[in-house]
């Protein structure tokens, strides 16, 4: 691995961390960073993501723009600790929610109700996956509920963008459906009869039999979840590869096996190997832990410091 020098970090992702330098002059006990952004929510969550700029949000603060300028240099960082701010940590009952599939199905369930509070989140334009404490955190539950489990790295990632790319589109489209009962003054159910009258008015046998036939079994009006259907029907797919894995090994995946020598796969030292590399990863798993603690530990230490100068 070739050393890489440690990045310079943008003024966003350095307010969100909390190790950007606080501006020296300004008013000091009626502003600051933390403000800004909870006005900046509250406009966004009244009036969409549209209606914030530096101006609306000086105004509900009862300042000048130029004034939040000393603490936020620009809109796009505002909008980066907005997120941040929306998003806020994955609850204990979500992380501790029984085994990797419960866990997992939990964390979905509270990102589509953070989308459903603030559905301009959705808005923000994806550029890359946010490096802020919050969106972090995420991540790391959604890793650590699969720790346990035989997948690599890779893919377990894999699995966790899968289970927050599901909570995206769910949220998008009930956030839509929420703006639609708010519009138009109705009530969710109401929306999917007059949907269905639609359909049938619309959809013939002769030229969409498959779906006329759907539209007659009542699809449009069933209350299940499709989304979960479709998140529960993915971790199936999750737990069967982990089975496999677990059971089988991963074969000629292994560098040491050949495609036609698996008999390494059943020897004893081989096993044991494996199970020695586990229980290192694990250990590492847990100094990782340990070594997240005390860095916020320190950074809480260093507001702290901050606050009392």
């Amino acid at each position: 691995m070739t050393d890489v020098p440690e990045p310079e970090l943008p003024r966003g992702i350095a307010l969100a961390w909390g190790v950007a330098a606080n501006p020296q002059r300004g008013p000091k006990r009626e502003m600051s960073v933390e403000r800004i952004v909870e006005a900046a929510v509250e406009i966004a969550d009244a009036d969409g993501l549209g209606a914030v700029s530096m101006a609306a949000v000086a105004a509900r603060l009862g300042f000048t723009p130029m004034s939040l300028y000393r603490y936020v240099t620009a809109k796009d960082d505002l909008v980066l600790l907005m997120q941040e701010e929306a998003t806020g940590l994955p609850s204990e009952e979500a992380t501790s929610a029984g085994g990797w599939r419960e866990q997992l199905t939990a964390l979905y369930n509270e990102q589509v109700q953070m989308y459903l509070r603030h559905p301009w989140v959705l808005d923000i334009p994806i550029s890359g996956s946010p490096v802020t404490p919050n969106s972090a955190a995420w991540m790391d539950a959604g890793l650590r509920a699969l720790a346990e489990t035989e997948l690599t790295y890779e893919e377990r990632l894999a699995v966790v963008l899968m289970v927050t790319g599901t909570s995206r589109w769910t949220g998008t489209v009930l956030a839509g459906y929420a703006r639609t009962e708010r519009e138009r003054g109705i009530r969710g159910h109401d929306i999917t009869v007059q949907e269905d009258a639609l359909f049938r008015a619309l959809i013939s046998a002769d030229g969409y039999p498959e779906l006329r036939a759907a539209i007659e079994a009542g699809v449009f009006l069933d209350e299940s979840d499709p989304f979960l259907f479709n998140l529960e029907r993915s971790l199936d797919g999750v737990a069967a590869y982990i089975d496999r894995v677990t059971s089988e090994g991963r074969g000629p995946r292994s560098p040491w096996a050949r495609l036609d020598d698996s008999e390494i796969m059943d020897d004893k030292k081989f096993r044991e190997a494996q199970k020695a590399v586990r229980a290192a990863e694990k250990t590492l798993r847990d100094a990782r832990k340990l070594e997240r603690q005390a860095a916020r530990i320190a950074h809480e230490h260093r507001a702290r410091q901050r606050g009392d100068a």
